[in-house]
């Protein structure tokens, strides 16, 4: 019998996702010894035994792995026998320059569901419960590698029981790092909308029966607060726009499950492989012709956003309450999602009739993804919870800190063929959203040990993401915002060579330093020439016109019709006397910039 040590190193998703553990029973079960890791590039296992057993320990790890854990690498080197007695878990370690992947936050797993509904389990009605299969991730993570004091449950010591489980190798919160319990861990409590604490028995079942009562919520979840109402109580849905100033905008829906989300919505295969996911993601479904829930939900649409549970929380929520709530961000609008008790308490008391609050921290708030099937394939429109931060393979070496746009903004890091896209940041137009937009930076140099080469940032001087590259005492890379539009396509459908590229889009600063919008360009992944775009016509008052599209409408029936007729009678029907100063901008040129924009054309 050949005895053989192999000091493995695995590469990609293992941490968070109980890669220890089950490298700890495999080896026991192929009676290997010698121990593992979690370090800062991924895990390490120095490990000996019979040779035939250690390959069937390396085949296991690259084909069965469990179930959360993406393989990108296994490689391994042969080492001089050290005669190990036993397999065990040591201390994780930080090494320099490495990268570990970061699993993103998981909805709860069917075994955790059961625990929290059977009445002979300790965790009966427990809305923390998770496993090494489930639950928060990257929303608590302050640091890597991946361990409990390095999370926001280092302040929950584990009681006995809990330490028990996390302890046992045979248990699946064997290493779970959010492990707890009633005893031990994270409670939630109901407070009046100023902030003062309501005695209840049982917070989850008080806040159900709000919510049948018409009463409107803020409730604290994985990733930060959602305001919470019936979705079928169309008082409380229109008190909710009136109160939020939001009055057209979608509202996302939670249901209760798939066969009642069946009842409003046509629901594809694929469209219920996505909502059952372990991502749990909004998706996009279109309306049966039997939908009769009430018009406010969605006004104006012919689509709604549905999503299945994904905490303990909500199931316990659907137990007592409505079968279909509103769950949109808890947020005032053009604000960053609220994720703190108290911040929540001062912006949204004027929202909510109630708070359903915990009092775990939320280190990295994260709002909803939101996806659509197109042509039978998934097209993520929101990246967030679910997916971020999972990272992009692609072929690029260098250190790169892409900063994004000002509207709808992510960023991303890129580092040894990876790409890091952050999760939705929103648009970058308050101090509120910028600071948020900087402290996430921030936090992904810090958990991926990111030092930048160089910065990305779109051509437009004045984008905040533009100047907050410029900050940076780096090589700039300045990036034309529709060749980028392009480049990212090419990128998600792994295209290399040369395309014929079209964005339509709103605004985009040009290399002639006209606004673009309206593009046909032959395009590379590093360069792009402009073949053509549509007719460019004055934007009165600059990006204001972008909030009062009639100004675009006198600016477009000027172009059209100035040289034929005297236009003042005609736009002055229209708009009244204020089109006259727009006239008066355009003929004169003041304070007006060319734009080829799709958008402003549209919105003409």
């Amino acid at each position: 019998m050949i005895i053989n040590r192999y000091l493995i190193t695995v590469e990609g998703i293992v941490q968070g996702v109980g890669f220890r553990p089950f490298v700890f029973n495999l080896a026991i079960s192929l009676k290997l010894r010698g121990w593992v890791n979690n370090n800062s590039q991924g895990v390490f296992i120095d490990i000996e035994g019979n040779s035939k057993s250690l390959k069937i320990f390396l085949k296991t790890l690259e084909e069965n792995p469990p179930p959360l854990a993406k393989i990108e690498k296994v490689t391994y080197i042969i080492n001089p026998l050290i005669n190990y007695v036993d397999f065990s878990i040591k201390e994780s370690e930080i090494l320099e320059n490495t990268i570990t992947l970061i699993s993103p936050d998981i909805s709860t797993c069917k075994d955790c569901i059961e625990d929290i509904k059977s009445t002979s389990n300790r965790r009966y009605k427990y809305p923390f419960t998770n496993c090494t299969n489930c639950g928060p991730r990257f929303s608590i993570i302050k640091a890597i590698p991946y361990d409990r004091d390095k999370t926001t449950m280092k302040n929950f010591k584990m009681c006995n029981s809990c330490l028990s489980e996390y302890t046992s190798p045979t248990n699946r919160r064997f290493h779970a790092q959010p492990n707890a319990c009633k005893c031990c861990g994270p409670q939630f409590f109901i407070t009046d909308n100023k902030g003062k604490l309501l005695v209840t028995e049982d917070p989850i079942e008080w806040a159900a029966d709000a919510l049948n009562n018409g009463k409107i919520l803020a409730i604290k979840g994985l990733g930060g607060f959602h305001l919470v109402c019936d979705a079928k109580n169309i008082s409380a849905i229109e008190l909710l726009r009136r109160r939020k100033i939001r009055p057209e905008k979608p509202f996302a829906v939670m249901g209760k499950n798939i066969t009642i989300i069946k009842r409003y919505c046509e629901v594809n295969k694929l469209e219920e492989e996505t909502l059952t996911s372990i991502q749990k993601p909004i998706v996009l479904l279109k309306r049966s012709p039997e939908y009769f829930l009430p018009q406010a939900i969605a006004p104006k649409q012919n689509t709604i956003g549905f999503m299945l549970p994904f905490t303990p929380l909500h199931e316990l929520l659907f137990d007592n309450g409505p079968d279909l709530l509103i769950m949109t961000s808890g947020n005032i609008n053009s604000l960053p999602l609220e994720y703190e008790n108290e911040n929540a308490i001062l912006n949204l008391s004027t929202i909510v009739d109630y708070f359903l609050m915990h009092n775990r921290d939320i280190h990295i708030p994260i709002d909803d993804s939101v996806v659509k099937i197109v042509n039978n394939e998934l097209m993520v429109l929101r990246r967030a919870r679910g997916y971020a931060p999972a990272p992009l393979k692609y072929d690029i070496s260098n250190a790169i800190l892409a900063c994004g746009p000002n509207m709808k903004n992510t960023f991303c890091l890129s580092k040894k063929n990876f790409l890091f896209v952050s999760q939705h940041n929103g648009n970058l137009e308050n101090l509120e959203t910028i600071e948020h937009y900087k402290r996430n930076i921030e936090h992904y140099k810090n958990i991926f040990m990111f030092k930048p080469m160089a910065i990305a940032c779109d051509l437009h001087p004045n984008y905040i993401s533009s100047e907050y590259a410029h900050e940076y005492p780096l090589p700039k890379i300045q990036v034309q915002h529709h060749h980028a539009h392009i480049v990212s396509c090419m990128v998600e459908n792994k295209l290399r060579a040369k395309v014929i590229g079209i964005a339509f889009d709103g605004t985009g600063y040009g290399t002639d330093g006209s606004l673009w919008g309206g593009e046909f360009m032959l395009c590379t992944i590093s360069a792009f020439e402009r073949v053509g775009h549509i007719t460019a016509v004055p934007l009165p008052g600059g990006d204001i016109a972008a909030s009062e599209p009639w100004r675009m409408a006198v600016s477009y029936i000027n172009y059209a019709l100035k040289d034929l007729t005297d236009i003042t009678e005609l736009v002055t029907s229209m708009f009244g006397e204020k089109a006259l100063t727009i006239l008066k901008m355009i003929n004169s040129n003041i304070n007006c910039f060319m734009t080829s924009s799709m958008g402003r054309f549209f919105d003409a």
